[in-house]
């Protein structure tokens, strides 16, 4: 294990930094010993400039000019760069896709009638959804219209009909620019297809013509893929509204069983979550000697759980390791998506019992049970059933629960975000027009352990609100600005005047936890609402993106589709682009004039939110709207 002299660098929370000193203390292994492990890391494969796409390879070009300046193949710089871009998102979006198909099926098989444990639970959205694919829906029995709206959002996977169906919701004047340039989204898979086909060796070697597919494929992804899970995800399980919850490793109780749910897909989740009350089950945990069953989220299935039933959160990415370190967890259930393979190997030091539930993410050394939505209540229970079995093996002298706990509150899906504001944008568009909101930003993304655990998300979140600009957050960024105590209403006191008034008001926090990673579509929606009703398309807006501890090719892909949707975005942590000058002109300056709007890279989250400001202030000009006093933004300004 490499030495570390101070822990405070890994992370501002103290309950990962009890769990990480006592990893030191014990000689368990942990994702910032690995890092430290590879140091230096290769600074070709930084760059972007290696490339293994054939067998000539791997080669790689020297961005100084001293080395060699093409591949074998012939690829330069700009190309091996661009290709390598383009596989991340291809990757990216399949994953977030995939996820959405997966949903699909189950909701599918419900329509069916041929699921367990699952119901249509919102059947407003159910038929709003139908009517806006064309479906018809009056007089129809629900079930007939779910199996409909099924079929048709299948045959968009595969099929090409000229556009996807979600990419309707979107202004007039972004559709007719994503067609005038060539990438309105066809077939969700369709796209990631041709990326993958368009990066093997010897087939689009035009750098350009490389990117602006990745955009396109991206947007399979953000209006496609991705909106499909969520909207799907609220029909199923329900369409989120506020609600409050609890957040960090003291949600773990001593005497529970406890058992956390990790990754990305609420299908299984949610059965979980109504096996954890059968009674049969609650009065077996009391034999083993437990006062009950405890749930708890980890990353996006927390966040899913979280934000329709308001089940408590021990932690974003980089706490999956160190809820395990607490000794009093006693099966971590995990599905797909930022799951580190590491977490079987420190299980291993307590009693943890792991178990996979996804045929297509097994784990060495886990206890694999797969998942059939057929049987998915009859499977949850067994999974609870495993769970109360491993509580019996828990040492309670091993047991170190970090004290104390921060309430947050969770659950605003547009839906809910225009309930507050009485079912239209108006007063939404009224503030920014009077200036009591600057604009908004959402703040998405990963922890990487590169950078201090949610420093980057906390740090910029509180700036931008600082400057009466509207936080939305998804993901682990959300369970970052929820640890901080951001994500309740009295948390307007921590806003500028104007933020504060209107959050006030309405009785809402000034940072809205709008989901998982998928629900970045959420954002989307509102940013399209938002232009359609000023008749504007939604590069007009006072918006922004941001990613201040992304790491995953699924962030890279939600990047891409953002821009491409008109939105600017600051990354926190620098891609794999810059062996090539021309493809960081391209992402940070040239796609302005191709889509109306760019990527831009700010390590320094004071930094990223005077850009983020500055840019809200010069689209507010572009609307006409007055120019407000800059406010103090840290020690950026």
């Amino acid at each position: 294990m490499a030495a570390h002299d101070n822990v405070k660098q890994f992370s501002i929370n103290n309950d990962a930094l009890a769990m990480i000193a006592r990893a030191r203390e014990e000689g368990i292994e942990t994702v910032w010993d690995r890092l430290a492990a590879q140091e230096p890391q290769c600074g070709y494969c930084a760059m972007g400039v290696s490339c293994r796409n054939c067998s000539m390879g791997p080669c790689r070009v020297d961005p100084f000019g001293d080395g060699p300046q093409k591949g074998v193949c012939g690829a330069d710089a700009d190309i091996i760069v661009a290709r390598n871009l383009g596989r991340s998102i291809a990757a990216g979006a399949s994953a977030h896709s995939d996820h959405g198909r997966d949903i699909l099926e189950v909701f599918a098989e419900l329509a069916k009638g041929e699921s367990s444990g699952y119901e249509l639970r919102d059947e407003t959205k159910l038929r709003a959804l139908a009517g806006e694919w064309g479906i018809e829906t009056d007089g129809r029995p629900r079930d007939e219209v779910a199996r409909d709206l099924a079929a048709a959002m299948m045959d968009e996977y595969g099929t090409a009909k000229g556009h996807l169906s979600f990419a309707d919701r979107v202004p007039e004047a972004r559709s007719e620019l994503w067609k005038k340039l060539g990438i309105a989204p066809r077939g969700i898979d369709r796209e990631n297809v041709e990326m993958l086909h368009r990066t093997h060796m010897g087939v689009d070697n035009d750098y350009v013509n490389t990117l602006l597919h990745g955009l396109r494929t991206s947007l399979s992804d953000g209006w496609g893929g991705s909106m499909v899970a969520t909207e799907l995800s609220d029909v199923m399980f329900g369409t989120p509204k506020p609600v409050t919850s609890r957040i960090n490793l003291g949600t773990l109780k001593e005497a529970c069983v406890n058992i956390a749910l990790h990754g990305h897909n609420p299908v299984l989740s949610d059965v979980i979550l109504q096996a954890a009350d059968d009674p049969e089950l609650v009065a077996l945990a009391k034999e083993k000697g437990a006062e009950g069953i405890n749930l708890v989220g980890l990353c996006c299935t927390g966040n899913e759980l979280q934000m329709r039933k308001g089940i408590p959160m021990a932690g974003n990415h980089l706490m999956q390791e160190l809820v395990l370190l607490t000794g009093a967890l006693d099966a971590m259930v995990v599905d797909y998506q930022c799951i580190m393979p590491s977490v079987t190997d420190v299980a291993k030091c307590f009693h943890t019992e792991v178990i996979s539930t996804a045929d297509k993410a097994k784990f060495t050394g886990a206890t694999h049970i797969s998942f059939d939505p057929k049987r998915g209540l009859e499977i949850a229970k067994e999974i609870i059933g495993r769970g109360i079995e491993a509580y019996g093996n828990r040492n309670p002298e091993r047991v170190r629960i970090p004290e104390g706990t921060v309430e947050m509150m969770a659950g605003f899906s547009v839906e809910a975000i225009l309930g507050a504001l009485g079912g239209t944008p108006e007063p939404l568009v009224e503030a920014i027009k009077d200036g009591r909101i600057r604009g908004a930003a959402a703040v998405v993304g990963c922890n990487n352990p590169k950078i201090r655990q949610d420093h980057g998300h906390v740090t910029l979140t509180k700036r931008l609100i600082e400057n009466d600009i509207l936080v939305l957050v998804t993901g682990c960024s959300a369970v970052a600005n929820g640890k901080a105590g951001q994500m309740m209403p009295e948390a307007a006191e921590m806003a500028g005047p104007g933020l504060k008034a209107v959050c006030q008001a309405l009785g809402i926090p000034p940072v809205l936890h709008m989901g998982s990673c998928v629900d970045n579509t959420r954002v989307l929606a509102l940013a399209a609402a938002l232009g359609n009703y000023l008749g504007v398309d939604i590069a007009q807006l006072p918006l922004a993106g941001a990613a201040p501890e992304w790491y995953s090719e699924k962030a890279i892909s939600i990047g891409a589709y953002v821009v491409a949707s008109g939105i600017y975005t600051v990354l926190g942590v620098q891609p794999a682009i810059f062996g090539s000058p021309n493809v960081v002109n391209l992402l940070a300056d040239g796609l302005e004039d191709v889509v109306g709007a760019k990527f831009a890279v700010e390590a320094d989250p004071e930094k990223a939110a005077l850009l983020i400001r500055r840019h809200i202030e010069h689209k507010r000009a572009g609307l006409g709207l007055p120019h407000l006093e800059d406010a103090e933004i840290g020690a950026a300004a």
